[in-house]
């Protein structure tokens, strides 16, 4: 299954490419899965780290991935998708109400969302500092109140996002 899910994530990001590195997108996703691995994990928490970002980026659906991938992975998705609209209000605003969808999530989509937060963090650091400052606070905040992440990589994050790296 997580084979079907590489492809599924694969052909939905089709030519998307990654901000600052210019590589395919599905780079970021397998990552995700990767830092995933580094901590006790499900099949479906892989699965769901690979189709992290297709329900937000592409124009497949939450229900769509319930029919492919069933409820569990299809859970761990919709909670690790952001909810807000430009229309919700500023940039702040906007952010609180992704990390409170987040923390509403189960301990299975925080430790994913954990792991994404990883890997985005090192690549804005690196290259965007004048983002990396509000996005360093705005991470810190989610960090917060994913109360039910695995232990471990939440260390990892805070570490990363407190060094900068």
């Amino acid at each position: 299954m997580l084979d079907k899910a590489v492809q599924f994530a694969t052909k939905a990001h089709g030519s998307q490419v990654r901000k600052y590195h210019g590589t395919p997108y599905i780079s970021h996703p397998l990552a995700v899965a990767e830092i995933v691995k580094s901590v006790p994990h499900t099949e479906e928490m892989l699965m769901a780290a690979v189709l992290h970002d297709v329900v937000e980026d592409t124009p497949v659906t939450i229900d769509e991935i319930k029919q492919e991938f069933g409820d569990t992975v299809a859970e761990i998705v919709y909670f690790l998708t952001d909810i807000s609209k430009p229309e919700d209000g500023n940039r702040a605003h906007r952010k609180q109400l992704d990390a409170e969808h987040n923390a509403n999530g189960p301990a299975e989509a925080q430790t994913v969302k954990v792991a994404d937060l990883i890997h985005n963090s090192s690549a804005i650091a690196a290259h965007d500092p004048r983002i990396w400052r509000t996005y360093k606070m705005e991470k810190l905040n989610t960090l917060n109140m994913l109360d039910k992440a695995d232990e471990t990589l939440k260390a990892r994050a805070f570490a990363q996002i407190m060094d900068g790296k």
